[in-house]
Parts: C-alpha cells; structure tokens; sequence
C-alpha cells in the first residue's frame, strides 16, 4: 500500500485554516495531524514538504464538456483530464451534448467505458433529457448518474426542448436532480431579427452576444423553471447565472435547506462586457457574458449564499470555430485548469475569502449531488487533493497549456496561485508540472 505524508501544509477545509499534515494509505486520508506527526510515521512515508504551500480538497467541477465522443479534435478525456489536474480538479460531471447524445443509458454506459481507459480524473455523466426518453430518465440509477440534464434554451449540440408538456413532465418525474440551462429561446431569436435588421450585410459584432442573450432571457426563463420546480417539487439546480436580476429568484439559507439551487462559472466571476473588445470570441459562451454591474453582483452572492456552487462550464472549441461575427463563432472556452487560481485571485482581491472557495468549488459540490466521501479532508475520504503555492506569480502562456484546443481567453494573465501537486484516489497524478498517466480515475458514485 502508497503511503505519503503531506507535510506541514496550511490545511483549508471546512471553513478552517490550520497548519498541519496529511497521511495518505492507499487510496484514503488516514489521519490528521494538528501538531507534531510521530517519528515512526516520519520515517515509513514518502514525505511531501508542503511548508509554506496550502493543501484543499481536491475540487469538484460539475459542469464540463470535455467533447468525447464526437468532436474530439477539440477535446477528449485524456487532453481534458490533464488540464483538469494540472488545476486541481480531481472529478468532473460531463454534460450530454455529444454526438451521439448521452440521452439513452446505453449511450451513457459507452462513454463510460470511454472516460475509464482515458479519464485521470474521477467522473460521472449527466443523462439529457428529450422530448420523448422520459421512461429512460425515470428509470436512471440514483447511485450512478449525477443528474438529468435539461436546456430550456438553444445551446452547443441543439439538445433544447421546445415542448412545454414534456417539459413540465420532466420537472414532475425527473427522479434525481434536474440542472438546468435557462435563457428564453423566443426572445433570443427576436433580438437576432432585430440586430440582423439592423447591421443587414454587414458582420454583427462578438459584443452584441451580451444584447442577443440578454438578461431578460435569461431572467423569464429561470424564473419559469423556478415556477416549475415549487409546483412539481422539483429538485432544481439551475447553471450558468450570469445576470443580476436573476439572483433575487434564489434563497440564501444553507443549501442543505433548498430544493432549488444556483451554480454560476469562474468566466462570469471574471470577465463582463467591456472585455469583447479585447478578447472578442475568445470569451463568448451561452449564456453569455453580461455588464460589469451583473458580475459584481455575482461575486457578492459567493458570500451571501444566493450562490451555491462555482463550476466552469468548460467547452473547448479550436480556434477556426471561433471565427466570424456574432451568430457564427462558436459559443464556449476552455476554463478547467486555471479555474482554481482564478478564484484565489478573486478572493485575494478581497471578492470573498479562501475557505468560500473551497466551500463553493469542493464542499458545496459533494453535498448538492451526495457523493459519496469526497469533497472534504476527512479521515476514511478518498484522497483527493491540491497542493497550492501562494504568493508564487507566473504568467498563463500558451505553451504550458493542456488543452487539446491550444488557447485560453487568459493567456497573458499573471496568477498567484499555482498548483503543485494533485492527487486522485490517493495516487500523485500532478506533480510540479510533470503527470502520471498510468493511474485512470473513477467513476463517481452518490448516496442516495
């Protein structure tokens, strides 16, 4: 059995801070140590000095594409999962938009058999709802598929459902959580009119995305789904908020105490409209990416608790996609390993603090979708971990990146934060730049 020691490190877990050490025994935490670790296990375990560096929870990102199967020249398990633990992401939750769709659990059970010989993290998969596999959805296994997936509005894959009956079907029969994507079609396609209209021939520039996919879009449709889920008593998780408005639809008590949920993404943490000129295409992404007013907003509900989870939402394209005016570029960007130094970059610009990251990227995660010990730093949980370096500033290039895709929006960009190690299930599949291929992650599973 690996043993291995973390020792010394800033330990942040739980809304604590404290300096301490780790054993890792196969693939689980072992012990804790607040003060002094005994000599003996010194002296048996291969020994990480972690003096100086924080250790978190390994985090949880609920919201990828990471493109397999179907449009693997964008990305695949093996690409995406490098990049994921490079950043520290030790499991992931993959949407059903691929070609074929994961709408079938034949289908989800072939990627499955795809992300075991590939995936370095650990995984499930969401099953997408149709208009017509209802039978296949109330019949998933709660212990094996994270949830249902629904769009209520056009997207990457064109999986949106259009049909109100079977909608509200799904919201009345979905058996485990539903997350859904909310922005309303209808008033989608009449501001496309209206700005095809207006420019005639010429090209509709990327900032107009933020006029198209409007945050009345995606306030009337949140706030039906919302509707929805208090009539049928839905268990509702809804993605991407981007906007304002729509955080006053959601309660701030603890989440153990909601049915209804909101997850929002490090890029509308980070980025707001005045950066389309800048970085164009590179940062456009359904929903969109709303005014700096909607951002602020969003960064003060980390700390309020409107809140509940931060994912990535990332959805690698090659860089011929992104090219073409508004209606043509291709809509999503990479995101998964930077994801965490970005929001310990917000929260050293005083957005929120260290331990609201790891309750929104690690902690809040496994509790919204019962996985089953992981998410926090508990003896008898999987070890899955971070090592972070602080006050340690690099610049994003291009070169270190592990994208299948080749790009980033924040190339450029100086992080303070770097991670240095990353284990899953108690193996070192990240250290100081160099990953450990041989060990494949696993599939996650849910106490329900």
């Amino acid at each position: 059995m690996n043993t291995t020691l973390i020792h010394n490190a800033k330990i942040i877990n739980e809304g604590n801070s404290f300096k301490g050490s780790l054993l890792i025994e196969g693939d689980k935490i072992s012990k804790i140590f607040k003060g002094d670790v005994p000599e003996s296990v010194l002296k048996n375990a291969e020994v990480i000095d972690a003096d100086g560096k924080w250790v978190l929870p390994g985090v949880i990102d609920t919201h990828v594409h990471f493109r397999e199967p179907g449009a693997t020249q964008k990305g695949d398990f093996q690409s995406e999962s490098r990049a994921a633990v490079a950043g520290g992401v030790t499991s992931i939750m993959d949407m059903p938009n691929n070609t074929p769709q994961t709408t079938t659990m034949a289908e989800w059970d072939k990627k499955a058999a795809l992300a075991a010989n590939k995936c370095l993290t650990n995984y499930s998969f969401y099953l997408g709802a149709t208009a017509n596999n209802l039978e296949e959805i109330k019949q998933v296994d709660p212990k094996k598929v994270c949830g249902i997936k629904l769009f209520i509005g056009a997207s990457t894959g064109d999986m949106q459902i259009t049909n109100d009956e079977a909608i509200k079907q799904i919201f009345k029969e979905a058996p485990i959580l539903l997350a859904v994507h909310c922005e309303d079609n209808a008033m989608i396609q009449a501001n496309i009119e209206k700005y095809k209209a207006e420019f005639g021939e010429k090209p509709i520039p990327i900032s107009y995305h933020e006029l198209i996919r409007n945050s009345d879009a995606c306030y009337k449709s949140t706030s039906n789904a919302i509707d929805m889920a208090v009539r049928y008593g839905t268990r509702l998780h809804v993605l991407h908020l981007t906007t304002a408005k729509e955080l006053a639809l959601f309660s701030n008590k603890p989440m153990a105490e909601k049915k209804i949920t909101a997850e929002t993404c490090v890029n509308y943490l980070w980025f707001d409209d005045q950066d389309y000129e800048r970085l164009g295409a590179k940062i456009k992404c359904n929903p969109s990416i709303k005014k700096e007013k909607s951002r602020d907003n969003l960064l003060k509900a980390i700390v309020s608790g409107h809140i509940d989870t931060v994912a990535t939402d990332h959805a690698p394209h090659l860089l011929a996609d992104k090219e073409g005016d508004c209606l043509q570029a291709a809509s999503g960007c990479p995101s998964i390993q930077h994801a965490l130094p970005m929001m310990l970059e917000l929260a050293k610009k005083g957005n929120f603090t260290r331990e609201q990251v790891v309750e929104k990227m690690c902690h809040n995660p496994a509790r919204l979708f019962d996985i089953e010990k992981r998410g926090f730093i508990r003896k008898g949980y999987f070890a899955d971990l971070v090592l972070v370096e602080p006050n340690s500033p690099y610049e994003v290039k291009q070169q270190d990146l592990q994208y299948k895709c080749g790009w980033s929006p924040i190339e450029g960009t100086t992080l303070s934060y770097r991670v240095t190690h990353t284990f899953v299930n108690g193996n070192l599949v990240y250290n100081e730049g160099a990953i450990d291929e041989s060990k494949k992650g696993q599939q996650l599973s849910f106490a329900r």
